[in-house]
């Protein structure tokens, strides 16, 4: 089974470059898009062509803004939109969609850079949905949780950590709320199977950052520990562009 993630910033944006075409040409199961910036009915006939796959879609209430998208070949047992607490929930920020042995969260985590409250509001984000898998796990569910974390967790994720160490993607509070998860259950998959390998799924638009190597990890695959015997791979497709994102994928068996 292949399960890919990509912030597409803009889905029509994507659609109009022929972006996604790389990733339907992969055949994945699951497609799992992140801040699509739009509703399905905002999207032409010839957007909507460009969509292969069925899909669940949780858009924010704010026009063009934030926005998930999950996209299946098999249509899930059960697909739930957001986490169930309405501040969240009315940002478009998750889609839930259950397989017979694991729950899929695709997930856009806030973006902690616009002032002191947007990074309270993201830290408490965490917070929520760490509580909900937490029950989850008591409960015998396993979990993937992929998309957009919004923090680089070591100073192997980004290429200047130094630098950067004040910065809202990297702050110490950001980074302790990803180990948190590691140490409640979960195994950040590609890290597991790669713990010295340099890759980096966003690069800022400015500076030429994406060419001269300047990125940061962001994208994750947080799989619960029961089901890592299962993934044989992790793929950062750092050759695809139509975003400030790259897609990643998971392998899993």
């Amino acid at each position: 089974m292949k399960i890919m993630s990509w912030n597409v910033n803009g889905v029509r944006a994507a659609l109009g470059k022929n972006a996604l075409n790389q990733v339907w040409a992969l055949n994945p199961n699951v497609v799992c898009l992140q801040e699509v910036k739009a509703r399905p009915e905002q999207l032409n006939d010839e957007q909507k062509a460009g969509l292969t796959l069925e899909y669940a879609w949780h858009p924010a209430e704010k026009a063009g803004y934030s926005g998930v998208a999950t996209f299946y070949k098999e249509k899930p047992k059960q697909i739930r939109l957001g986490l169930g607490v309405e501040k969240f929930d009315v940002e478009g920020r998750v889609i839930q969609t259950l397989y017979p042995d694991f729950r899929l969260f695709n997930i856009y985590f806030p973006n902690g850079q616009r002032g002191h409250e947007r990074l309270d509001y993201k830290l408490e984000f965490y917070a929520s949905l760490l509580k909900l898998c937490d029950d989850l796990h008591k409960k015998g569910e396993n979990m993937i949780i992929t998309g957009d974390f919004n923090t680089a967790h070591m100073p192997i994720d980004l290429k200047n950590p130094k630098a950067n160490e004040k910065t809202s993607g990297f702050m110490p509070e950001e980074r302790a709320w990803v180990q948190k998860f590691l140490d409640h259950g979960f195994v950040d998959a590609y890290r597991y199977l790669y713990p010295d390998k340099i890759q980096y799924t966003w690069w800022t638009y400015r500076l030429n950052a994406r060419k001269r190597g300047i990125g940061w990890r962001l994208d994750y695959f947080l799989v619960s520990e029961a089901l890592m015997p299962r993934v044989k791979d992790v793929i950062v497709h750092d050759e695809m562009l139509g975003s400030d994102h790259c897609p990643v994928e998971l392998v899993i068996g």
